[in-house]
């Protein structure tokens, strides 16, 4: 296990290299202040008002059409809406998407839950878990008894991304995307479900999710209701489809949640939409990978430079450097969950990409972690 400093090495950062914003968390995730102003600014009419009235339910249909429009939903596919986050949703896929086997590709803490989800569903067959080391991902491989293709976008524990493709086996194909929405740019013909949680690319808090449900995923759904299989009703996604087509959720939501969810999708599509969101992810990733690559002391975990993460980096450090010290220095200064997933077991920093996060800043951390890292060697 990697080491954990009890006492922070007493280092003052220069104010004049410490980032304007010192949020680096890879969920929860910085939230622009814009969205808490325009929050408190609302919250008289907004906060604490019925979710089944016009007030709510307006911005409930502001994030579904915005959404709709950030990923190019073609003709048919519903932007669904449920309590629970993408826990919940992988509970509700064993139930109302999965018919009978899942294949899943396993490379890392949360790309493997979903696997361990239907594994213990004793309504479905064993599913078949396709596994790679940590750093890297494995690829799906069409089967002709799979009726459903579990990926993942984004392995936030380790850094990882991998294209979305569909395989040429049929099925339908279900996408965690929850690190990876907004920040990384998907083709919707490639999925028949991407469903992400609001607390990482799109700047707001967890406890929500929403999947993007294409026509053959919503006639999967309608067809196990029809079949008799008994769902909890807070898992049941033809519960959750009906009430998104009313622009509400089946129980009460989050308010300040979709509020601050709506704002930050608001402002992705008042820029360039999806390019303009993953952009930013593209300029902050090339900071960060090109200082690891030219730093002695640092290098980027993964190993392919296409399957580095342009919205959660990992960074291997010297093990002449605690990298714990380095965190707990970089906290004392301001400048905010940079440390590892503990799992994970690497001395490394793990540094959030996400939109709301300026490169400039991505810069400025790069400079603040080079003169700890010196100021530690002494």
């Amino acid at each position: 296990m990697i080491p954990y400093v009890t006492d922070t090495p007493d280092i003052r950062i220069p104010a004049s290299l410490v980032p304007g914003d010192g949020r680096f968390g890879s969920g929860p995730s910085k939230v622009r202040p814009q969205a808490v102003e325009a929050l408190a600014a609302a919250a008289s009419t907004y906060l604490g008002t019925s979710h089944r009235q016009t007030t709510v339910k307006s911005v409930v249909a502001s994030l579904r059409d915005g959404l709709a429009q950030l990923f190019s939903l073609p003709d048919g596919y519903v932007v669904t809406l449920g309590n629970g986050g993408t826990t919940a949703f992988w509970d509700g896929a064993t139930f109302c998407l999965i018919e009978r086997k899942s294949q899943h590709l396993s490379f890392g803490e949360f790309s493997s839950k979903f696997a361990a989800a239907a594994a213990a569903a004793p309504h479905l067959d064993d599913p078949e878990v396709l596994t790679s080391e940590v750093g890297t991902h494995p690829e799906a491989e069409a089967r002709d008894d799979v009726d459903l293709y579990a990926l993942t976008h984004n392995e936030t524990s380790t850094g990882v991304m991998m294209p979305i493709t569909r395989p040429a086996g049929p099925g339908l194909v279900a996408v965690d995307a929850t690190s990876g929405a907004g920040g990384l740019r998907v083709d919707p013909s490639a999925f028949d479900a991407y469903y992400f949680a609001p607390q990482k690319c799109f700047g707001s808090d967890g406890g929500l999710w929403v999947a993007l449900l294409s026509p053959a995923a919503q006639e999967r759904v309608a067809a196990l209701a029809a079949s008799g299989r008994w769902v909890p009703a807070s898992l049941d996604l033809t519960i959750a489809l009906d009430n998104s087509r009313l622009d509400q959720t089946y129980n009460t939501p989050a308010l300040a949640t979709l509020f601050l969810f709506d704002h930050q999708v608001r402002w992705f599509n008042d820029n360039g939409g999806l390019e303009f969101s993953a952009g930013r992810c593209d300029r902050s990733a090339e900071i960060l990978y090109t200082w690891a690559d030219n730093a002695d002391f640092a290098t980027p975990f993964v190993s392919r430079d296409q399957d580095r993460s342009h919205v959660v980096a990992t960074v291997d450090l010297d093990g002449s450097i605690d990298a714990a010290a380095v965190a707990a220095v970089l906290r004392a200064n301001g400048i905010v969950d940079t440390e590892p997933y503990r799992k994970l077991g690497r001395n490394q920093l793990r540094i959030a990409l996400f939109p709301a996060i300026d490169p400039e800043d991505v810069a400025a951390l790069c400079a603040c972690v080079t003169h700890v890292v010196g100021a530690l060697a002494g």
